[in-house]
Protein backbone atom coordinates (compact mmCIF):
# COMPACT_ATOMS: atom_id res chain seq x y z
CA UNK A 1 0.00 0.00 0.00
CA UNK A 2 1.53 3.27 -0.67
CA UNK A 3 2.50 5.82 2.11
CA UNK A 4 -0.13 8.78 2.47
CA UNK A 5 1.12 11.84 1.17
CA UNK A 6 -0.17 15.42 2.09
CA UNK A 7 1.48 17.03 -0.48
CA UNK A 8 -0.89 15.60 -2.57
CA UNK A 9 -4.06 17.43 -1.98
CA UNK A 10 -5.93 18.33 -5.06
CA UNK A 11 -7.52 21.36 -3.29
CA UNK A 12 -6.83 23.47 -0.23
CA UNK A 13 -8.23 22.51 2.55
CA UNK A 14 -11.39 24.61 3.42
CA UNK A 15 -12.95 25.39 6.44
CA UNK A 16 -15.95 24.50 7.62
CA UNK A 17 -18.83 27.14 6.92
CA UNK A 18 -21.53 25.43 8.89
CA UNK A 19 -22.11 25.28 12.25
CA UNK A 20 -23.27 21.57 13.66
CA UNK A 21 -26.64 21.18 14.65
CA UNK A 22 -28.05 19.40 17.40
CA UNK A 23 -31.00 16.74 16.41
CA UNK A 24 -33.68 17.31 19.08
CA UNK A 25 -35.88 14.83 18.88
CA UNK A 26 -35.95 13.85 22.31
CA UNK A 27 -36.97 17.35 23.55
CA UNK A 28 -39.32 18.11 21.11
CA UNK A 29 -41.18 14.51 21.53
CA UNK A 30 -41.53 15.69 25.12
CA UNK A 31 -42.87 18.98 24.21
CA UNK A 32 -45.54 17.15 21.90
CA UNK A 33 -48.06 17.12 24.00
CA UNK A 34 -48.62 20.73 24.64
CA UNK A 35 -47.34 21.92 20.65
CA UNK A 36 -49.62 23.97 18.59
CA UNK A 37 -48.52 24.91 15.30
CA UNK A 38 -48.73 28.08 13.50
CA UNK A 39 -49.83 29.07 10.14
CA UNK A 40 -47.32 27.58 7.54
CA UNK A 41 -44.87 30.40 6.84
CA UNK A 42 -44.47 31.05 2.77
CA UNK A 43 -42.06 32.41 1.04
CA UNK A 44 -41.63 33.96 -2.47
CA UNK A 45 -38.84 34.15 -4.62
CA UNK A 46 -39.16 34.23 -8.38
CA UNK A 47 -41.55 31.71 -9.80
CA UNK A 48 -40.62 29.46 -6.64
CA UNK A 49 -42.85 29.22 -3.52
CA UNK A 50 -41.96 27.30 -0.73
CA UNK A 51 -44.17 26.72 2.47
CA UNK A 52 -42.74 25.48 5.21
CA UNK A 53 -44.68 23.71 8.36
CA UNK A 54 -43.03 23.50 12.44
CA UNK A 55 -43.62 19.59 13.19
CA UNK A 56 -43.99 18.77 16.76
CA UNK A 57 -41.37 15.67 16.00
CA UNK A 58 -39.18 14.30 13.27
CA UNK A 59 -41.81 12.16 10.45
CA UNK A 60 -40.37 11.12 7.49
CA UNK A 61 -42.87 11.85 4.62
CA UNK A 62 -44.31 9.89 1.92
CA UNK A 63 -45.90 11.66 -0.54
CA UNK A 64 -48.63 11.33 -3.00
CA UNK A 65 -49.07 13.58 -5.69
CA UNK A 66 -52.60 13.05 -7.94
CA UNK A 67 -53.22 16.07 -10.03
CA UNK A 68 -53.58 19.47 -8.43
CA UNK A 69 -53.66 17.27 -5.04
CA UNK A 70 -50.55 16.77 -2.58
CA UNK A 71 -50.79 14.46 0.41
CA UNK A 72 -48.08 14.23 2.54
CA UNK A 73 -48.30 11.57 5.10
CA UNK A 74 -46.02 11.89 7.86
CA UNK A 75 -44.31 8.91 10.15
CA UNK A 76 -44.75 11.17 13.42
CA UNK A 77 -44.29 8.71 16.45
CA UNK A 78 -46.87 7.02 18.00
CA UNK A 79 -49.02 9.50 19.74
CA UNK A 80 -47.76 12.26 18.29
CA UNK A 81 -50.45 14.44 15.50
CA UNK A 82 -50.70 17.53 14.18
CA UNK A 83 -53.03 19.92 15.20
CA UNK A 84 -56.06 20.50 12.76
CA UNK A 85 -55.80 23.65 10.79
CA UNK A 86 -56.80 24.78 7.05
CA UNK A 87 -56.90 27.97 4.96
CA UNK A 88 -56.36 29.22 1.89
CA UNK A 89 -52.75 30.07 0.32
CA UNK A 90 -52.31 33.54 -1.76
CA UNK A 91 -49.02 32.16 -3.52
CA UNK A 92 -47.73 31.38 -6.78
CA UNK A 93 -48.40 27.43 -7.35
CA UNK A 94 -50.84 27.53 -4.56
CA UNK A 95 -53.94 27.60 -3.67
CA UNK A 96 -54.89 25.84 -0.07
CA UNK A 97 -53.52 23.56 2.64
CA UNK A 98 -54.94 21.28 4.92
CA UNK A 99 -53.59 19.60 7.89
CA UNK A 100 -54.64 17.28 10.19
CA UNK A 101 -53.92 13.74 12.52
CA UNK A 102 -50.65 13.26 10.67
CA UNK A 103 -51.31 14.38 7.15
CA UNK A 104 -50.81 17.93 5.31
CA UNK A 105 -52.52 17.87 1.91
CA UNK A 106 -52.11 20.84 -0.71
CA UNK A 107 -54.41 22.06 -3.69
CA UNK A 108 -51.92 23.14 -6.17
CA UNK A 109 -52.90 25.77 -9.13
CA UNK A 110 -53.34 24.63 -12.37
CA UNK A 111 -49.86 26.23 -13.57
CA UNK A 112 -47.85 24.61 -10.47
CA UNK A 113 -44.90 23.06 -11.75
CA UNK A 114 -41.85 20.61 -10.30
CA UNK A 115 -42.68 19.83 -6.18
CA UNK A 116 -39.98 18.81 -4.28
CA UNK A 117 -40.67 18.29 -0.58
CA UNK A 118 -37.79 17.79 2.27
CA UNK A 119 -37.77 17.03 5.88
CA UNK A 120 -35.88 19.79 7.87
CA UNK A 121 -34.33 17.56 11.33
CA UNK A 122 -34.59 19.68 14.40
CA UNK A 123 -31.74 22.74 14.41
CA UNK A 124 -30.45 24.07 18.23
CA UNK A 125 -33.72 25.76 19.45
CA UNK A 126 -35.88 25.23 16.00
CA UNK A 127 -38.14 22.16 15.51
CA UNK A 128 -38.44 19.76 12.94
CA UNK A 129 -39.58 21.40 9.15
CA UNK A 130 -41.51 19.92 6.51
CA UNK A 131 -40.85 22.12 3.74
CA UNK A 132 -42.82 21.72 0.27
CA UNK A 133 -41.40 23.80 -2.41
CA UNK A 134 -43.60 24.43 -5.87
CA UNK A 135 -42.20 26.31 -8.90
CA UNK A 136 -44.35 27.69 -11.64
CA UNK A 137 -42.58 28.57 -14.67
CA UNK A 138 -42.67 31.48 -16.78
CA UNK A 139 -43.79 30.47 -20.63
CA UNK A 140 -40.04 30.31 -22.00
CA UNK A 141 -40.07 32.32 -25.28
CA UNK A 142 -40.25 30.22 -28.46
CA UNK A 143 -36.90 30.36 -29.57
CA UNK A 144 -35.73 29.48 -26.10
CA UNK A 145 -35.18 26.28 -24.35
CA UNK A 146 -36.30 25.98 -20.91
CA UNK A 147 -33.54 25.48 -18.24
CA UNK A 148 -33.90 23.34 -15.39
CA UNK A 149 -35.48 25.20 -12.26
CA UNK A 150 -33.82 23.18 -9.51
CA UNK A 151 -29.83 22.38 -8.67
CA UNK A 152 -28.42 18.68 -7.67
CA UNK A 153 -29.33 17.47 -4.91
CA UNK A 154 -27.47 15.00 -3.00
CA UNK A 155 -27.90 12.89 0.31
CA UNK A 156 -25.26 12.46 2.51
CA UNK A 157 -25.90 9.69 5.12
CA UNK A 158 -22.86 9.78 8.11
CA UNK A 159 -23.56 5.99 9.26
CA UNK A 160 -24.41 5.38 12.83
CA UNK A 161 -24.32 8.22 15.68
CA UNK A 162 -26.59 8.42 18.61
CA UNK A 163 -27.53 5.13 20.84
CA UNK A 164 -25.50 3.54 17.77
CA UNK A 165 -21.77 4.23 17.82
CA UNK A 166 -20.51 1.65 15.09
CA UNK A 167 -17.50 0.47 15.06
CA UNK A 168 -14.77 1.85 17.69
CA UNK A 169 -11.14 0.86 18.22
CA UNK A 170 -8.15 2.76 20.11
CA UNK A 171 -8.20 5.20 17.09
CA UNK A 172 -11.24 5.81 15.94
CA UNK A 173 -15.21 5.88 16.77
CA UNK A 174 -17.15 5.84 14.08
CA UNK A 175 -20.19 7.98 14.21
CA UNK A 176 -17.52 10.95 15.12
CA UNK A 177 -15.75 9.43 11.67
CA UNK A 178 -18.70 9.27 9.29
CA UNK A 179 -20.42 12.39 10.50
CA UNK A 180 -17.00 14.76 9.98
CA UNK A 181 -15.87 13.50 6.70
CA UNK A 182 -19.54 14.29 5.68
CA UNK A 183 -19.52 17.92 6.84
CA UNK A 184 -15.98 18.05 4.88
CA UNK A 185 -18.38 16.78 2.11
CA UNK A 186 -21.00 18.80 1.68
CA UNK A 187 -18.85 22.03 2.46
CA UNK A 188 -17.29 21.40 -0.89
CA UNK A 189 -20.42 19.83 -2.99
CA UNK A 190 -21.92 23.48 -1.72
CA UNK A 191 -19.12 25.32 -2.67
CA UNK A 192 -20.42 24.04 -6.67
CA UNK A 193 -23.71 24.76 -5.88
CA UNK A 194 -24.92 21.18 -4.82
CA UNK A 195 -27.81 20.94 -2.49
CA UNK A 196 -27.32 18.54 0.31
CA UNK A 197 -29.33 16.86 2.48
CA UNK A 198 -27.87 15.33 5.84
CA UNK A 199 -29.63 12.39 7.52
CA UNK A 200 -27.95 13.74 10.61
CA UNK A 201 -25.50 16.72 11.49
CA UNK A 202 -24.45 15.92 14.86
CA UNK A 203 -24.26 12.76 17.11
CA UNK A 204 -27.81 11.49 17.17
CA UNK A 205 -30.33 8.67 15.58
CA UNK A 206 -33.01 9.23 13.80
CA UNK A 207 -35.07 6.86 15.74
CA UNK A 208 -33.85 4.91 18.90
CA UNK A 209 -35.34 1.35 17.09
CA UNK A 210 -32.74 0.65 14.31
CA UNK A 211 -35.06 -0.91 11.72
CA UNK A 212 -37.34 2.80 11.99
CA UNK A 213 -33.82 4.75 12.09
CA UNK A 214 -32.63 2.75 8.98
CA UNK A 215 -35.94 3.58 7.19
CA UNK A 216 -36.02 6.86 7.98
CA UNK A 217 -32.56 7.42 6.66
CA UNK A 218 -33.39 5.24 3.23
CA UNK A 219 -36.54 7.48 2.65
CA UNK A 220 -34.83 10.21 2.38
CA UNK A 221 -33.27 9.05 -1.53
CA UNK A 222 -36.95 9.36 -2.21
CA UNK A 223 -37.95 12.45 -0.92
CA UNK A 224 -38.46 15.06 -3.68
CA UNK A 225 -36.24 14.90 -6.53
CA UNK A 226 -32.62 13.22 -5.19
CA UNK A 227 -29.93 12.94 -7.69
CA UNK A 228 -27.58 10.37 -5.60
CA UNK A 229 -27.88 9.20 -2.10
CA UNK A 230 -24.12 7.86 -0.05
CA UNK A 231 -23.57 6.14 2.95
CA UNK A 232 -20.95 6.95 4.83
CA UNK A 233 -19.08 3.68 7.09
CA UNK A 234 -15.63 2.47 8.88
CA UNK A 235 -15.14 -0.45 8.07
CA UNK A 236 -13.81 -3.22 11.05
CA UNK A 237 -12.61 -6.87 10.88
CA UNK A 238 -11.38 -9.32 13.49
CA UNK A 239 -7.70 -9.60 11.87
CA UNK A 240 -6.31 -6.30 12.19
CA UNK A 241 -4.17 -6.56 9.38
CA UNK A 242 -7.20 -6.40 6.84
CA UNK A 243 -7.24 -2.62 5.47
CA UNK A 244 -8.39 -0.87 2.03
CA UNK A 245 -11.56 0.95 0.45
CA UNK A 246 -14.72 -0.70 -0.81
CA UNK A 247 -17.61 0.26 -2.11
CA UNK A 248 -21.46 -1.24 -2.46
CA UNK A 249 -24.34 -0.50 -4.14
CA UNK A 250 -27.94 -2.55 -3.28
CA UNK A 251 -28.19 -6.27 -4.40
CA UNK A 252 -27.25 -9.61 -3.42
CA UNK A 253 -23.97 -10.56 -2.47
CA UNK A 254 -21.74 -11.61 -4.53
CA UNK A 255 -20.79 -15.61 -4.71
CA UNK A 256 -18.91 -16.66 -1.69
CA UNK A 257 -19.51 -13.00 -0.36
CA UNK A 258 -20.31 -13.26 3.66
CA UNK A 259 -23.04 -11.49 4.86
CA UNK A 260 -21.08 -10.02 8.10
CA UNK A 261 -20.73 -6.61 6.97
CA UNK A 262 -24.20 -6.43 5.68
CA UNK A 263 -25.48 -7.75 9.25
CA UNK A 264 -23.51 -5.52 10.99
CA UNK A 265 -24.25 -2.28 9.35
CA UNK A 266 -28.00 -2.83 9.82
CA UNK A 267 -27.86 -3.22 13.32
CA UNK A 268 -26.05 -6.00 14.26
CA UNK A 269 -27.16 -9.27 16.38
CA UNK A 270 -30.58 -10.15 16.00
CA UNK A 271 -31.67 -6.94 14.15
CA UNK A 272 -29.12 -6.99 11.73
CA UNK A 273 -30.01 -10.39 10.96
CA UNK A 274 -33.36 -9.65 9.96
CA UNK A 275 -33.15 -6.20 8.13
CA UNK A 276 -30.50 -8.09 6.13
CA UNK A 277 -33.47 -10.82 5.24
CA UNK A 278 -35.67 -8.30 4.18
CA UNK A 279 -33.42 -6.36 2.68
CA UNK A 280 -32.47 -9.14 0.37
CA UNK A 281 -35.92 -10.20 -0.47
CA UNK A 282 -36.80 -6.84 -1.55
CA UNK A 283 -33.35 -7.33 -3.96
CA UNK A 284 -34.82 -10.45 -5.46
CA UNK A 285 -38.30 -8.54 -6.26
CA UNK A 286 -36.04 -5.62 -8.01
CA UNK A 287 -34.91 -8.47 -10.55
CA UNK A 288 -38.21 -7.70 -12.54
CA UNK A 289 -38.57 -4.30 -11.94
CA UNK A 290 -37.25 -2.38 -15.39
CA UNK A 291 -37.15 1.21 -13.33
CA UNK A 292 -35.01 -0.22 -10.71
CA UNK A 293 -32.81 -2.27 -12.73
CA UNK A 294 -32.23 1.13 -14.37
CA UNK A 295 -31.57 2.52 -10.92
CA UNK A 296 -29.37 -0.09 -9.88
CA UNK A 297 -27.23 0.63 -13.12
CA UNK A 298 -26.57 4.13 -12.11
CA UNK A 299 -25.92 3.42 -8.35
CA UNK A 300 -23.31 0.60 -9.99
CA UNK A 301 -21.78 3.55 -12.15
CA UNK A 302 -21.75 5.86 -8.94
CA UNK A 303 -19.98 3.17 -6.97
CA UNK A 304 -17.33 2.61 -9.63
CA UNK A 305 -16.82 6.27 -10.17
CA UNK A 306 -16.39 6.78 -6.46
CA UNK A 307 -14.11 3.47 -5.36
CA UNK A 308 -11.57 4.31 -8.31
CA UNK A 309 -11.68 7.97 -7.02
CA UNK A 310 -11.10 7.28 -3.44
CA UNK A 311 -8.55 4.89 -4.45
CA UNK A 312 -6.31 6.83 -6.59
CA UNK A 313 -6.25 10.16 -3.91
CA UNK A 314 -5.94 7.64 -0.66
CA UNK A 315 -3.24 4.89 -2.30
CA UNK A 316 -5.21 2.61 0.05
CA UNK A 317 -5.49 -0.41 -0.98
CA UNK A 318 -8.65 -1.47 -3.63
CA UNK A 319 -11.05 -4.31 -2.20
CA UNK A 320 -13.48 -3.28 -5.40
CA UNK A 321 -17.02 -2.54 -5.67
CA UNK A 322 -19.76 -4.74 -4.18
CA UNK A 323 -23.16 -5.88 -4.40
CA UNK A 324 -24.85 -6.38 -0.64
CA UNK A 325 -27.90 -6.21 1.02
CA UNK A 326 -27.40 -2.88 3.15
CA UNK A 327 -30.82 -1.73 4.20
CA UNK A 328 -30.34 1.79 3.98
CA UNK A 329 -29.81 2.24 0.35
CA UNK A 330 -32.22 -0.45 -1.15
CA UNK A 331 -34.17 2.55 -2.52
CA UNK A 332 -35.78 1.59 -5.86
CA UNK A 333 -35.86 4.94 -7.53
CA UNK A 334 -32.44 7.03 -6.49
CA UNK A 335 -28.78 5.99 -7.41
CA UNK A 336 -27.65 4.69 -3.86
CA UNK A 337 -24.24 3.71 -2.63
CA UNK A 338 -22.50 2.51 0.80
CA UNK A 339 -18.42 3.50 1.04
CA UNK A 340 -16.37 2.19 3.82
CA UNK A 341 -13.81 4.43 3.85
CA UNK A 342 -10.95 2.12 5.62
CA UNK A 343 -10.53 -0.29 8.27
CA UNK A 344 -10.88 1.55 12.08
CA UNK A 345 -9.39 -1.88 13.02
CA UNK A 346 -6.63 -1.28 11.15
CA UNK A 347 -3.65 0.50 13.09
CA UNK A 348 -2.32 2.20 10.09
CA UNK A 349 -5.78 3.43 8.67
CA UNK A 350 -6.85 3.49 12.12
CA UNK A 351 -4.46 6.17 12.35
CA UNK A 352 -5.19 7.86 9.63
CA UNK A 353 -8.79 8.44 9.71
CA UNK A 354 -8.19 9.96 13.22
CA UNK A 355 -6.13 12.84 11.16
CA UNK A 356 -8.44 15.65 10.15
CA UNK A 357 -5.66 15.94 6.85
CA UNK A 358 -6.51 12.39 5.88
CA UNK A 359 -10.08 12.88 6.19
CA UNK A 360 -10.33 16.01 4.37
CA UNK A 361 -8.61 13.73 1.72
CA UNK A 362 -11.43 11.55 1.65
CA UNK A 363 -14.10 14.06 1.90
CA UNK A 364 -12.33 15.54 -1.40
CA UNK A 365 -12.16 12.46 -3.21
CA UNK A 366 -15.76 11.66 -2.06
CA UNK A 367 -16.88 14.89 -3.40
CA UNK A 368 -15.03 14.64 -6.66
CA UNK A 369 -16.55 11.61 -7.49
CA UNK A 370 -20.45 13.08 -6.39
CA UNK A 371 -19.95 15.69 -9.16
CA UNK A 372 -17.98 13.63 -11.84
CA UNK A 373 -21.51 11.90 -11.59
CA UNK A 374 -23.34 14.98 -11.43
CA UNK A 375 -21.71 16.45 -14.27
CA UNK A 376 -21.17 19.33 -12.32
CA UNK A 377 -18.90 22.16 -12.92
Amino acid sequence: MNSFNPAAFRRPLLPLRTAPWRLAAALWLAAAAGWAAAAPEVARQGQQTRLTFELPAYGVPDVRRTGQGVTVQLGLPAGVELPADQGPLAAAGMQAYAVVGRTVSLTLAPEAGNLQVTLWPAMAEAPPKLVLEITAPDKPAASLPQRPSTRPRVVLDPGHGGNDPGMTSRWVREADINLDIARRVRAELLRHGVEVVMSRDGDQHLHPDKATDLNARSRLATTGQVSAFVSIHVNASVNSAAHGIETYYFGQPLPGQGRSLAVRENGGGQVGETLTRQAASNSSALLGDILAQAKVSFSRRLAQRMQAELVKSTGALDRGVQTDAFYVIRSPTTPAILVEVGFGSNPREGALLAQPDYREVVAQAIARALLDFLNAP
